[in-house]
């Protein structure tokens, strides 16, 4: 039988001994119930784990594969890991805790050994245990029994049987989710010819949930691969041969029940690449058709007022910001609505560019606003755009929810009727009582904190019949892979290059043990007449959360280790006023060291500061406490970071020492990705980042930069995805990704 992909080219005669099939999708969206075995409560307990449809079941692929070889529990030595038939012998077990691990152990035996096998983390298997009861188990020996890695109930207690049945294990709750995204090393596969599992030992091992078993699973995966044919093929056929790929159908089958664990990872590059150029075509798509759907005003080229501010500049701007200028031109002067994405490094000036994009509108005869997601993070900067437009004497208003009535009914009728030109503000510029005479730009700080609605609701007060130019930034680099997913519908460019004068950060992670020599250092740093930010986990004190408050933290520091300097406080939770004065009093140098939560992670400029303190920063991931980091390291004095960690585990150790050994953002943001995956870093949900069933970044970075090549190449052949040569492409990804996922979402 040939394998799935196979290299070698049929001949003639098995050409037009070929069978000729013609998918019918509809066959793959039929309830479960069509399948034997599928009663109501089955049926519903499917719906609960996200499988409604056949078409559902085919894309739960396994997590693993396991060898099904059964052998004696005497045979495993300690350090192995094997797969035993044993029977429960001691009585139902409780759960208990260790630690921050739940477990549950029993003992069973199989007539040549007996030990003690624990489960880690899943309390719920303690009703399943009961005296008697017959259970395949994988797992690893050791001199204190078994600790089960993957577990299945044969025969419950007081059942007959004249011949059990082992079969697949249960899901361990860590890897539920995890589809085929393993590499086959990291699974225990069998060596090569392994039989499938209907008469040999290569297990498919399905994400399964308490109600549903998962030996149902994979009989129910069994009757519906033999329907995977229908499923809808989304790369086109030239992209199929040039790539040599097989079909959708035969990678389905081969993901459930290989026959080899080449043919699995054959399987699981087919369908991962797939999965990937999907989505890069969505996103595609969707750019296409929103810069389409109306025009934006043309700004021309850049004149007098940019040319003066640009010389009135007290630096040069850097080749990367000369850099962005030129990209914002072309999109400024193109008759479609800019949507770029402006990511640099700490301190990269990205405002710089701000300021000329708004100033490039203004001299245009349009208005521009820029929206930041906090009022601390709007004041900042309302403090540049005051220092940078100094010499131009360019009018703009503050709009946050603390401006003073009298204050903001002034800045609403001079936006209205078009005499002032510039808005800095917060969710407050998007209420509906704000109305703009010609909004031609708008700049998003720190973007992925609104929602899609808020951004929309921006988009809205346009020029009618006309959609806003949008300048996206964040201080957060975002790695390629990353960014091709979250970001893929929009232009990107990122600043690398740091300012002429910035210094280097030192940064050292510092034990509890050295917490006096660090004060010291601290205190030699303030009697030279420098500054010093100490940021805390917590505004309050909290009894589910442990780690320091600012509030707290600044009073223990003024009775203590800093009685001789000036402490001030600033979080989230204080008047706006209360935080106004206490940035102010910093600023200006009455204060010495400012106690802070992260509300100062972005915005915040004292070049006089240059000791930043992070308590609990274990507690942070590797791009924030870069981001915190940057807060010093702005004027002419060398500056020091030191990151105090507390029972810091083994992930939170590498991040620390990440940071304390990188300086480059973008680099760290690669760290980031690693470590913690890319929900984590925006936000999954917030920042419409896809949930991949296969694919998993950043792994698959080549082949998402592959994939995303490919579609602009038939961009770039077709005119569009919709060309009839190209297949039902874009039908595929609408059915993987969302019927939705290819409409224009504004900003």
């Amino acid at each position: 039988m040939r394998g799935f992909a196979g290299i070698g080219e049929p001949s003639r005669a098995e050409l037009l001994d070929a069978g000729i099939h013609w998918p019918r999708p509809s066959v793959l969206e039929v309830g479960l119930e069509a399948l034997d075995g599928v009663g109501p409560k089955l049926a519903e307990a499917a719906r609960s784990a996200g499988i409604a449809t056949v078409g559902d079941l085919l894309y739960r692929f396994p997590r693993s594969h396991r060898d099904r070889q059964i052998r004696p529990l005497e045979s495993l030595e300690p350090g192995e890991t094997g797969t035993v038939l044993v029977t429960v012998m001691g009585t139902p077990p409780r759960p208990f805790r260790r630690g921050k691990l739940t477990m549950v152990g029993v003992k069973v035996g199989d007539g040549t050994d007996h030990v003690r096998a624990t489960w880690f983390n899943q309390p719920w298997i303690s009703g399943k245990l009961e005296k008697g009861s017959q259970i395949v188990i994988t797992g690893k020996r050791s001199p204190k029994g078994l600790a089960v890695q993957e577990w299945e109930l044969v025969r419950p207690a007081g059942e007959r049987a004249d011949a059990p049945r082992p079969a697949g294990p249960a899901p361990d709750h860590e890897d539920c989710e995890r589809g085929i995204r393993s590499r086959p090393h990291d699974r225990g596969h069998p060596p090569e010819g392994a039989e499938r599992p209907g008469g040999g030992s290569f297990v498919p091992v399905h994400p399964a949930t308490e109600d549903l078993p998962p030996r149902k699973i994979r009989e129910w995966a069994e009757q519906a691969v033999k329907l995977a044919p229908n499923a809808i093929e989304g790369l086109p056929a030239a992209l199929q041969a040039k790539r040599r790929l097989g079909s959708v159908g035969s990678a389905i089958r081969a993901a459930h029940f290989p026959e080899s664990v080449e043919e699995l990872e054959d399987a699981r590059r087919r369908l991962g690449f797939e999965e990937l150029f999907l989505h890069q075509a969505l996103l595609a798509t969707r750019k296409r058709t929103h810069r389409r759907a109306r025009p934006a005003p043309r700004f021309g080229k850049p004149g007098s007022t940019v040319e003066r501010w640009l010389a009135s500049l007290p630096f040069a701007p850097t080749a990367d910001q000369r850099a962005a200028f030129a990209d914002i031109d072309r999109d400024l002067d193109s008759g479609e609505p800019m949507q770029r994405l402006l990511m640099g490094e700490v301190g990269s000036g990205k405002t710089v560019v701000a300021v000329y994009a708004m100033l490039r509108a203004l001299e245009a005869g349009y208005q521009a606003a820029l929206m930041a997601p906090t009022e601390t993070l709007a004041e900042q900067h309302a403090i540049t755009l005051g220092r940078l437009l100094a010499e131009e004497a360019t009018p703009f208003a503050l709009l946050t929810g603390a401006t003073a009535a009298p204050i903001r009914r002034r800045a609403l009728n001079q936006l209205a009727s078009g005499e002032l030109g510039l808005i800095l503000g917060t969710h407050a510029l998007i209420e509906p009582t704000v109305r703009f005479a010609r909004l031609g730009l708008c700049v998003v700080d720190e973007q992925h904190r609104f929602g899609v609605e808020q951004r929309r609701a921006l988009d809205s007060k346009g020029v009618e019949g006309m959609a806003p130019h949008v300048l996206h930034m964040t201080a957060t680099p975002i790695p390629r892979t990353l960014s091709l997913t979250a970001y893929g519908d929009l232009d990107t460019t990122a600043l690398h290059e740091l300012p002429a004068g910035r210094k280097p950060v030192t940064t050292r992670v510092v034990g509890e043990d050295d917490r006096e020599v660090a004060y010291e250092f601290l205190r030699k740093r303030l009697r030279e007449g420098r500054q010093a930010f100490v940021v805390c986990p917590l505004v309050e004190v909290s009894e589910k959360l442990p780690g320091k408050a600012a509030g707290e933290e600044a009073e223990r520091l003024c009775r203590g280790p800093l009685r001789d300097f000036s402490v001030g406080l600033l979080h989230g939770q204080m008047h706006s006023n209360e935080k106004n004065e206490a940035m102010r009093a910093f600023a200006a140098g009455e204060t010495d060291v400012l106690v802070a939560t992260t509300v100062i992670e972005v915005g915040i400029d004292v070049p006089n500061a240059t000791v930043m303190l992070i308590e609990g920063a274990e507690r942070f991931g590797v791009s924030q406490l870069h981001q915190l980091r940057g807060r010093v390291g702005r004027g002419e004095h060398p500056s020091q970071c030191l990151l105090f960690a507390a029972e810091a585990g083994g992930m939170a150790r590498r991040r620390l020492h990440a940071v304390e050994e990188t300086r480059d953002g973008f680099k760290l943001a690669e760290v980031d990705l690693e470590l913690r995956g890319e929900g984590e870093i925006l936000g999954t949900r917030q920042s419409g980042l896809p949930r991949f069933v296969v694919a998993s970044l950043p792994e698959d970075g080549r082949a998402l930069v592959e994939a995303r090549e490919e579609v602009l190449r038939l961009l770039g052949e077709h005119g569009s995805l919709e060309d009839p040569a190209l297949g039902p492409l874009l039908e595929a990804a609408r059915r993987r990704f969302g019927a939705g996922a290819a409409d224009p979402i504004p900003l």
